[in-house]
């Protein structure tokens, strides 16, 4: 009766019961939904201060499970799959440039006596044509992780390769290719098609899923260790004194710095300072959602800066498109989201939410058939399986790994030199900078006895043997391989290379007494053959500057240190007519060669040494001796003194001064060089250079001064015929493989349509000037 007589009185008020009793159902199923997913507003408030910094609770690292939990907690895939198309396109544009791919013809030509410096010995490159071909499977690959089209098959592709041409050659590595391919290899393993790709169209069940958070913790991991190893190792002394990079503030990106800083100083603070602060509080910037704007706004000018004062490729970007990572997961789609409606179907997805995933481990859901309905709807795995725990073991042991690493020298000493282990895996980015002043090569013939001498470089096409016992024990392997076609038996090769680093003494790097063929090196042993590194002579760098200060800018000098019982046989070049040597430190006999006399000089003396003449110098100290070279290219200071006259000459025919006739000789300074044919017609050859030289300086300042849409089009027409004869010449070598050599004529045409270029404005200007250069080395 109670419900008959309450029925009719109060209908609005049942209704109104029942409405909100079903709003607050379903509300009550949302928030559950939510807080499984662990973005429940009502848990805001509750969060610790842990959990706002840090994204986790002390709780998750109480136990493995709950670590395993976290690790494969479920997250926006948005974030992921930004950065996947990013990184395959950028390494798709590094194929054909800094990979070689337009060029793979001239570092892989079969048949050509070339000396290799692969990781290990066995490996070998293919043949020319199939060389072409892994070029080209990594490229496919590149190309589809930048589309995410049959995902892991393209992870594989471009992996494999790019780690075969990587071992192929060890004097082509560097940092940020090291970083590319463990980039490629954490891809691999990632669930980094989920969004914005192919696959999802292709598949629903991929289609906005969920990915595992170690997914994001091991790139942003990566990218913290690239930041903050880089820091630690510019905490070496040379670095934090400026010594590492000083020419560097000298470019033009530097210019707003020395309108309030002397030079000096924008070395020492901007260049050193500046590069040692941000590499070592990079990644703990990224990391924090309050310094967060601040780290990707430095970030970002220094890697645009280092895109101007570096030819490293695509590096600047590729670390460009790692800022976002540390972003939320969900950034692209409130950043497309901002964008107008028609565009809503080209670009990422904005929503719906992303789906749930087998890949991650979600929170066990509360005991209410509401939430039992969802669960039944949409599956979600709430204990962890034998793929979560494995994600879980290789994210610490990857990581430990990547920690580890850049420490390791003391496993692979044979490695170290005077800087520890190979370059790249160490993260030591420009901590350290070389120059070469002598670099000789001796054989000695097994059997005859004979000496000769081979030029530096011969039967290789890289420099950075000179600074690697590794690679100089494979050179002189490969040159005793390679000589006996020339008549030269069992040889016995010697290395004589003069180095210094970071402007000290220049010195011995190796010893030029041992017989490399035959001289023993391991990978796991210290190298015997190594001269150390004078170090205790770091503080006459302070000197240096002091010396060359008091030099006019037509004298040069050059430091050397040497060891006892050592001696160093230059040549002085007849351009050179004022040069003499002064003892710094330590007692030095010089041998005139010709002359058959010997003079002995302690610190302070000094010598004037003929020109046009060999010498030797012989350290006969106990200790090392130090010692500089001073000289005047007398040739070029009297080339430059007539360029001067010249110069002022023209100035005043232009500006009508000059009131004599000039001679017939002189007549070009008005006429200049109007065409390629002109110079011919020119008798003095003092004149030609000067207008050749003239000609030149003006193309550079019309280049430099070029408008913007001017350098943007050359810019692009130059990496356009890159990559065009990077794909015609793919195309050569897979027609070869599938049909067999054409006939040589056409097969030279077809090259030589690749090896077109873009027709230049003046196509003297990269001319170099012959009749002036080899005049500036002692």
């Amino acid at each position: 009766m109670l419900n008959a007589s309450f029925r009719p009185e109060y209908p609005f008020k049942v209704s109104f019961l029942r409405r909100h009793l079903s709003d607050f159902q379903h509300s009550y199923s949302s928030l559950c939904v939510s807080h499984a997913e662990g973005k429940a507003a009502t848990d805001k408030p509750a969060e610790s201060r842990m959990k706002r910094l840090f994204g986790f609770e002390k709780e998750d690292l109480s136990s493995w499970h709950r670590f395993v939990c976290l690790l494969n907690r479920p997250t926006d895939p948005a974030s992921l799959g930004i950065f996947r198309c990013l990184f395959g396109m950028l390494m798709a544009v590094d194929i054909t440039q800094e990979r070689g791919l337009s060029h793979v013809d001239y570092k892989y030509l079969d048949g050509a006596p070339v000396c290799r410096f692969p990781l290990f010995n066995f490996l070998e490159p293919l043949p020319m044509d199939w060389m072409y071909c892994v070029y080209l499977v990594m490229f496919l690959g590149a190309v589809g992780i930048m589309l995410g089209c049959f995902y892991r098959l393209s992870c594989l592709m471009f992996i494999s390769t790019y780690w075969y041409i990587f071992f192929l050659d060890k004097t082509a590595w560097n940092n940020h290719s090291y970083l590319y391919g463990l980039i490629g290899f954490q891809l691999t393993l990632m669930d980094a098609n989920r969004y914005w790709s192919v696959d999802g169209l292709r598949n629903p069940k991929k289609r906005n899923a969920h990915v595992p958070l170690w997914n994001y913790t091991l790139l942003r991991t990566q990218i913290f260790i690239v930041y903050f190893i880089a820091g630690v190792k510019k905490l070496d002394a040379d670095w934090v004194e400026g010594y590492s990079m000083k020419y560097l503030a000298h470019h033009w990106l530097f210019d707003p710095f020395k309108v309030i800083l002397p030079v000096e100083l924008v070395s020492l603070i901007v260049v050193h300072g500046g590069g040692l602060i941000l590499d070592l509080t990079a990644g703990y910037l990224l990391f924090f959602d309050v310094t967060r704007p601040v780290a990707i706004f430095f970030v970002s000018y220094f890697h645009c800066m280092n895109s101007q004062l570096f030819s490293i490729g695509m590096f600047s970007y590729t670390m460009l498109a790692t800022s976002p990572l540390f972003c939320y997961a969900d950034w692209p789609r409130r950043f497309f989201g901002s964008f107008p409606e028609f565009l809503q179907p080209v670009l990422p997805l904005v929503s719906p939410s992303p789906c749930p995933s087998s890949s991650c481990v979600y929170p066990s859901p509360p005991n209410s058939s509401s939430e039992q309905q969802d669960a039944s709807t949409h599956p979600k795995p709430s204990t962890p399986r034998l793929r979560h725990k494995m994600a879980a073991i290789f994210t610490i042991v990857y990581i430990t790994e990547q920690f580890f690493l850049p420490y390791s020298h003391f496993i692979t000493q044979g490695y170290n030199n005077w800087t520890n282990g190979l370059y790249g895996y160490s993260w030591d980015m420009m901590v350290h900078s070389r120059s070469h002043q002598h670099v000789k090569i001796t054989y000695k013939d097994g059997v005859t006895g004979e000496v000769g001498y081979l030029n530096p470089g011969v039967f290789t096409q890289s420099r950075r043997w000179k600074d690697h016992g590794d690679m100089l024990k494979q050179y002189a392997t490969c040159l005793n391989y390679n000589l006996p076609r020339f008549n030269i038996t069992d040889a016995q090769i010697y290395f004589d290379i003069w180095v210094s680093i970071n402007d000290r003494f220049q010195q011995r790097i190796f010893d030029p007494r041992v017989d490399i063929v035959k001289a023993d090196w391991s990978p796991f042993r210290p190298n015997p053959w190594l001269m150390p590194l004078l170090v205790d002579l770091s503080p006459w760098r302070a000197k240096f500057e002091e010396i060359e200060g008091t030099l006019d800018n037509q004298t040069e000098v050059v430091f050397i240190a040497d060891f006892p019982g050592l001696h160093l046989e230059n040549y002085v070049s007849e351009d050179l007519g004022n040069t003499s040597v002064q003892v710094l430190q330590g007692e030095v006999k010089v041998e005139i060669v010709e002359e058959k006399m010997n003079y002995t000089l302690a610190p302070g003396d000094k010598m004037q040494l003929p020109a046009g003449a060999y010498h030797k110098v012989y350290t006969v100290s106990e200790a090392s001796s130090c010692y500089m070279y001073i000289y005047v290219n007398t040739t070029e200071a009297a080339l430059q003194k007539n360029f001067t006259m010249l110069l002022e000459l023209q100035e005043k025919v232009r500006n009508g001064t000059e009131t004599e006739p000039l001679p017939p000789e002189l007549q070009p300074l008005i006429t200049g060089l109007e065409d390629e044919g002109s110079e011919v017609n020119i008798t003095d050859p003092v004149v030609r250079l000067f207008l050749k030289r003239q000609k030149r300086l003006e193309e550079k300042k019309k280049r430099r001064e070029a408008p913007i849409h001017e350098r943007f089009n050359r810019f692009v027409t130059k990496k356009y015929y890159m990559i065009r004869r990077g794909f015609l010449m793919t195309a050569i070598a897979m027609r070869n493989l599938a049909f067999g050599l054409p006939p040589l004529e056409q097969l030279r045409r077809e090259v030589d349509y690749a090896n077109m270029k873009a027709p230049e404005e003046d196509p003297n200007q990269n001319e170099p000037l012959k009749d002036e250069t080899g005049h500036v080395e002692l």
